[in-house]
């Protein structure tokens, strides 16, 4: 009898193991492929790793296209996940609209109550909480400012759908025109026209400062290829842009963004409620500098910034 009971008991705490044990369905969605929003994710998924949270995650790219992101969310919404990962501001709108009764955690957004996904940056009341990467773009571009002193007339390549970007390019220009410089703007649609974009900048544009618009960092590198054949100086809002052709680049750590969101996700996932967690933003910045970069696209690089630099390519 004693035995019977023992075995029992044991069966009660193996049970018990399993359903503490728990896999998670994550679904997460991202508007295009690049570096900055893959580090995202993994800051993500270790977040939920050092908790001690079981999950798999469906990763799935809309390829820059919104119609894919609305396809993506009703997925997630059909498959019933656990909670949403919804990395940069198109694919979190689609989330958002599109579902009502599941957790989502947005990142990588620069404005999410502009976006339409939460009212206020406090408790939302609804399913949905997140991190901001919005860019303090004062301190940003007068520190571009002072390196590259000669460059009087800045230009930006931006997708004007994007509503991020829409934000950034207009705290750019008024940051631009309290330095007195000359302003332009170009906007695409896509990252097909990112390449001649750039090329209508040749001769009219010292410096060109791109913002974390996903459509123009996914095709950088003709950017890149423009501004080093006409010395054109070429920074980025991003870190991870200066492996794909920006001479440098103050921004967040990606990783350190989809880690705070994360973070968020946990305390949905251990049973509060997403509307009673208030969004955040993301607080620490890093200096990246390529070296290589910079002397392609005539720029010396003077030796307090690489003193200051997080990050240097030579």
């Amino acid at each position: 009898m004693k035995k019977l009971l023992l075995l029992s008991v044991c069966l009660v705490f193996a049970l018990a193991s399993v359903a503490a044990a728990q896999t998670f369905k994550i679904g997460v969605t991202v508007i295009v492929e690049h570096p900055a929003l893959q580090s995202d994710q993994e800051g993500f998924a270790q977040a939920l790793a050092d908790a001690g949270i079981q999950a798999e995650y469906d990763v799935q790219n809309a390829q820059g296209q919104m119609a894919n992101a609305k396809a993506i969310a009703d997925k997630f919404k059909s498959d019933k996940v656990d909670l949403v990962h919804a990395i940069a501001t198109p694919t979190a709108q689609a989330a958002v609209k599109a579902i009502k009764n599941i957790p989502v955690v947005y990142s990588s957004v620069t404005d999410p109550v502009a976006a339409g996904l939460v009212k206020t940056m406090g408790p939302s009341g609804t399913n949905v909480t997140g991190i901001s990467d919005l860019l303090p773009i004062d301190r940003q571009l007068g520190l571009y400012a002072e390196m590259a002193p000669k460059a009087k007339r800045w230009a930006t390549i931006y997708n004007s759908g994007e509503t991020n970007s829409v934000v950034l390019v207009k705290l750019a220009k008024a940051a631009w025109e309290k330095m007195g410089k000359e302003v332009i703007e170009v906007s695409v649609s896509n990252s097909s026209e990112v390449y001649r974009a750039a090329q209508s900048l040749i001769g009219r544009a010292d410096a060109v400062y791109v913002t974390t618009d996903n459509t123009v960092i996914s095709a950088l590198p003709s950017v890149a290829k423009v501004c080093n054949s006409n010395k054109i100086a070429l920074f980025a809002g991003d870190v991870d842009s200066i492996n794909k052709g920006a001479l440098a680049a103050l921004g967040f750590n990606y990783y350190q963004v989809g880690y705070s969101a994360g973070k968020k996700a946990v305390q949905v996932l251990k049973g509060k409620k997403p509307g009673a967690i208030a969004s955040g933003y993301t607080e620490k910045m890093d200096l990246h500098l390529n070296l290589k970069n910079a002397a392609s696209q005539g720029v010396m690089i003077d030796a307090k910034y690489v003193k200051m630099a997080d990050k240097v390519i030579r």
